[in-house]
């Protein structure tokens, strides 16, 4: 279960597997909890990769964008979702 808010989800991955989900109850407020079903049973110590295709909105707050031209690298955009990096 992840924290939304304000977001379009159009697909989701898990270790490349289409995996379902739904979201839960909008709150005034807080947001829109994001539920992901894996695709497979997960094993104690298990690594996965959830990739995650969605929209923002100007009304998304705790997203900010960097262009390519912003970063250190210059050549891929940056992600800051809550304060936690997220690579793009």
């Amino acid at each position: 279960v992840l924290d939304t808010k304000d977001l379009q989800v159009f697909k989701v991955t898990v270790n490349g597997q289409d995996a379902k989900f739904v979201f839960g109850e909008k709150h005034s407020f807080k947001g829109t909890p994001l539920e992901i079903t894996l695709p497979f049973e997960l094993r104690r110590g298990q690594e996965v990769i959830v990739e995650i295709s969605f929209e923002s909105s100007p009304k998304s707050s705790a997203l900010q964008w960097f262009s390519p031209e912003q970063t250190s690298g210059k050549k891929h955009p940056f992600l800051f979702s809550q304060c936690q990096v997220e690579w793009i």
